[in-house]
């Protein structure tokens, strides 16, 4: 009784608070429909419910371009509705589990061909970038759009020529506003457009190489560990077979997973507890960045002594690809070290997936849901003292499934400044850790509480306490 009741309440909550009651992001997609990014769109769609989807946006790129030829010959841009056609088709059931999934007809309005021609042609005024354009000066509401470039930037950089050309006076308005994710610089835009007007303005920017483990390199390069969830064992069981027509639209290979290099780009503004939104440096399940310039993120260094690019940050500067085909043991290491900030989440991503996958065909009570942390006490970010004694405390998190939970507190050593010893783990919902007294003003510590639901799939959710030493 006591679980039927438990998930009739949750039921409810579903219907009257989308999202389970968190904030969701603004984003615009760009895409130039290489066989990675369809891969990615179907992910993108099972966790639309988790973000304000903005924007689904036709690009080219260096790679696929209309007028390309072999290999380089661009998708038709029409796989984009026919993505969205297979969610129409499961939609009704993925309303079931969250009453945030965008309709169909939303998607579909915001879906924009745009500059789709010789990678880097940011002249022609298309569609899709008169789109973004509107977006970002749209002055209704004023939260910030994480545009991310799955392919090029051509037709984000003819946007923002729109809004210079148009909007001269309000550069600075929009550049609040803006956030960007670039999976590699995938034509010549970034560095000949956007950076010479943008970059003053301080706009939050990551350009990603570390999302290479997700693409086409991932059986070379994942731990073995991790590995067992991309191989087609599992991919059949938990993906492709018996989970709809959305699932079915995912292009394997013999089974397996394909590529989704761009996933990392949607993956950092899920609001799963880690708070990476707040800092491309703190770390999440999109990655972790280190700055370099301005406001610009990049990939943290496998070694000291490795630099990254003054201009250009792609496949042919690439850290990822020099570490495809490594086997020396000290190679492999460093390897492991570089993609780690993605790999370390990577159980808990494709568990989710799952999760998404039997949502498509189950009702609310024969599919599992993520677990809701929530912490007692204090604020999350705390100002400390060394010799201070600190409570965290997740004792108050549920289940929207009434499934047991367990609970991992850790310290989060690489998203933080500290170089002291590193805080002890605990399995338990309540934990104490003293300040060392050796602990300097301007530290940071950073501690995840890691939760993990047991349904089936087990999924996982987070909080993270910030500790500055005052």
């Amino acid at each position: 009784m006591f679980s039927f009741i438990f998930r009739l309440f949750a039921f409810l909550a579903i219907l009257f608070f989308p999202s389970f009651g968190t904030a969701r992001s603004r984003v615009i997609v760009t895409t130039d429909g290489e066989a990675d990014d369809r891969c990615s769109m179907v992910r993108f769609l099972l966790n639309s419910n988790e973000f304000e989807v903005e924007g689904i946006v036709n690009s080219s790129s260096q790679f696929h371009w209309v007028g390309g030829e072999g290999w380089h010959a661009f998708h038709p841009v029409e796989w984009v509705r026919d993505a969205i056609g297979r969610y129409a088709r499961v939609y009704p059931n993925l309303k079931k589990h969250d009453a945030g999934y965008p309709s169909p007809e939303e998607l579909l309005a915001v879906w924009k061909v745009g500059n789709i021609g010789p990678a880097g042609e940011d002249r022609k005024r298309s569609e899709g970038a008169e789109w973004i354009a509107k977006v970002l000066l749209d002055q209704s509401d004023p939260r910030p759009i994480w545009v991310q470039a799955w392919g090029g930037c051509s037709t984000i950089a003819r946007a923002l020529q729109i809004v210079q050309e148009e909007h001269p006076g309000r550069l600075e308005e929009v550049a609040g506003k803006l956030r960007l994710f670039l999976i590699w610089e995938q034509d010549e835009t970034y560095q000949s457009s956007i950076r010479p007007t943008w970059e003053r303005f301080k706009v939050p920017t990551i350009i990603s190489d570390q999302f290479d483990c997700m693409a086409y390199i991932w059986p070379k390069v994942l731990p073995a560990g991790t590995k067992r969830y991309f191989e087609a064992d599992w991919m059949k069981k938990n993906i492709l077979e018996g989970h709809g027509a959305l699932c079915s639209f995912y292009e394997h290979l013999n089974g397996a997973f394909h590529a989704e290099g761009d996933t990392p780009a949607f993956l950092h503004a899920i609001p799963n507890g880690l708070r990476s939104l707040e800092s491309p440096g703190w770390g999440g399940w999109g990655g972790r960045y280190v700055n370099v310039r301005g406001n610009v993120w990049m990939d943290p260094p496998p070694a000291p002594g490795w630099k990254h690019p003054n201009g250009r940050w792609t496949i042919d500067w690439s850290w990822a690809k020099k570490f495809e085909n490594v086997t020396r043991p000290e190679e492999v290491a460093l390897r492991n070290r570089y993609f780690r900030p993605i790999t370390r989440w990577l159980e808990a991503v494709q568990n989710d997936f799952a999760a998404r996958a039997d949502w498509c065909v189950q009702d609310f009570a024969s599919a599992n849901h993520p677990p809701l942390v929530r912490l007692r006490g204090e604020d999350p970010d705390r100002e400390v003292s060394a010799g201070d004694e600190v409570i965290v405390d997740a004792s108050a998190s549920h289940d929207p499934d009434g499934d047991a939970l367990s609970f991992r507190w850790w310290h989060y050593e690489e998203a933080g400044r500290f170089s002291g010893a590193a805080f002890k783990e605990v399995t338990a919902a309540r934990a104490g850790y003293r300040i060392p007294a050796g602990a300097k003003s301007g530290d940071e510590i950073h501690l995840v509480c890691e939760v993990k639901d047991s349904g089936e799939p087990s999924l996982t959710r987070y909080a993270r306490v910030v500790l500055r030493v005052k």
